[in-house]
């Protein structure tokens, strides 16, 4: 029997396995992929994620990969460009952006060494109750067996259409229609910046350099529009990408070295993240537009609320339930006013509000507080403090 089987081993499930490992807990990890293995999410690491790389004693490893880190950020509205270097969060004032073959499989290693038990190419079949009580898994090998596994918790980190979640009817609450959707390339010669974000009439474009010597240059769309963008994918990547035409001309200059990938899984919403057995990390709790990429700072941060949460029950200090309801109100906390600012910045079918307007001009020739204005996108300023009525009022005011 296992303390803990954690469903799914990308960027929440394999640092709660770690953790929970390194506390000394038996743990399963599984997941229908095999490692390493590419997903068509995002990939920027926020410096908070970096910081907890570096915790964690990966940050290293990162490093180590080819993947370059990226310090300034620029976000270029067509009229005027801010440009800046967030404020740094424990001495770390880099992101990253790196390929999730490259990521993942950090992440995987890490929780493998920690002590956890690996299944790859094994996909949940259904859960095992007690009662109302979670009390295991079944699931399917790369044989077609189908086998069953006890434990203390089951945590679901299977993602936005986590089945772990679909099985216990968890509660959404707090969601948002969907805002965007996204193509990348991968292109070779395109010299970046830090992190390019540009803004024009409903479109975003976002590029930096990943790992091996590659540039992502992603594409943003109104989620409405799809399946009018998948009509034509090259044609439409690369209308978008003239409406920049600095960095038209760097790709003109490039050489794509993969094909276009897409995705609209860019939905918003909260879920109650535990019940008796069971709980959800990452984006099978909690989802929200890539526009402010934080998911997978986001999906580290709540895997060490809920190892905490874990092991506070798991160790007597705290009555579980009482525990994980506290794992749930310590998230929420964290990534309400993110999530609201996010969902703001992500709604490319209308243009930003005028009062957002005005405190864009005024940041123009204010350095600081343009780098705290980065900082509240990165998530290293908080995002309540920036955008306070009487701190906004004392920027307007000069």
């Amino acid at each position: 029997m296992y303390d803990a089987i954690v469903v799914g081993a990308r960027c929440a499930g394999a640092p709660t396995a770690m953790l929970l490992a390194r506390k000394g807990y038996r743990v399963l990890l599984v997941d229908k992929a095999t490692f390493p293995s590419d997903v068509v999410n995002g990939y920027y690491v926020q410096q908070l994620g970096s910081a907890q790389l570096k915790r964690w004693g990966l940050l290293e490893t990162l490093q180590a990969s080819n993947c370059p880190p990226l310090r300034t950020l620029t976000f270029d509205f067509g009229a005027f460009v801010l440009s800046g270097t967030p404020p740094p969060v424990d001495d770390v004032a880099e992101g990253y952006a790196p390929r999730r073959t490259v990521l993942d499989k950090i992440l995987v290693d890490a929780a493998v060494n920690a002590g956890a038990e690996l299944r790859e190419e094994c996909t949940l079949h259904d859960l095992v109750w007690d009662g109302e009580r979670v009390t295991g898994i079944r699931a399917r090998t790369k044989g077609g067996t189908l086998v069953t596994e006890h434990t203390r918790v089951v945590i679901g980190a299977d993602g936005t259409h986590s089945l772990v979640a679909r099985l216990m009817q968890a509660p959404t609450y707090n969601t948002k229609p969907a805002l965007t959707c996204w193509y990348a390339g991968h292109w070779s010669g395109v010299p970046t910046n830090g992190v390019e974000f540009y803004l024009r009439e409903r479109r975003a474009l976002i590029a930096c350099y990943t790992n091996d010597g590659l540039t992502v240059v992603l594409t943003g769309w109104p989620h409405d529009e799809f399946h009018a963008f998948r009509t034509d994918i090259d044609g439409n990547y690369f209308k978008t990408v003239a409406l920049v035409p600095s960095l038209a001309d760097r790709i003109r200059s490039g050489k794509r070295a993969e094909r276009f990938v897409g995705t609209a899984e860019t939905a918003n919403f909260f879920r109650k993240p535990y019940g008796p057995g069971w709980a959800l990390v990452g984006d099978a709790g909690y989802h929200k537009d890539p526009a402010t990429a934080q998911g997978i700072s986001d999906s580290f941060r709540d895997a060490e609320l809920l190892t905490e949460a874990i092991d506070a029950g798991f160790s007597a200090r705290q009555p579980l339930e009482e525990a994980l309801a506290e794992y749930e109100r310590q998230r929420n906390a964290a990534v309400l006013p993110m999530y609201e600012f996010t969902c703001q910045l992500a709604n490319l079918a209308e243009p930003p509000s005028r009062e957002m307007q005005q405190l864009l001009a005024a940041l123009r020739g204010n350095q600081a507080e343009t780098n705290r204005f980065l900082g509240a996108w990165a998530g290293t300023v908080p995002v309540s403090e920036f955008f306070a009525p009487e701190n906004v009022q004392r920027i307007m005011n000069g």
